[in-house]
């Protein structure tokens, strides 16, 4: 399961309010609101993300293990 708890985190660490990143990285409103869904987005969207905010991809996003996942 795809989370991008680590980019609220690291928006707040570096005061960039949500459509800010919007503009620095010149991605849509409907990609955002995928990542407030925690949704799957396109790789280049979280290079540019990381080049704009200068961060590891591990400060925009992490995987989780599905609850709903039994393990075999």
């Amino acid at each position: 399961m795809i989370s991008y708890k680590p980019l609220q985190h690291t928006l707040i660490e570096k005061g960039v309010k949500k459509m800010e990143l919007v503009k620095m990285v010149g991605m849509s409103n409907s990609t955002l609101n995928k990542l407030n869904k925690n949704q799957y987005v396109a790789l280049e969207v979280i290079e540019r993300i990381c080049l704009a905010l200068d961060c590891s991809i591990a400060d925009v996003v992490e995987i989780k293990k599905d609850p709903d996942e039994s393990e075999a």
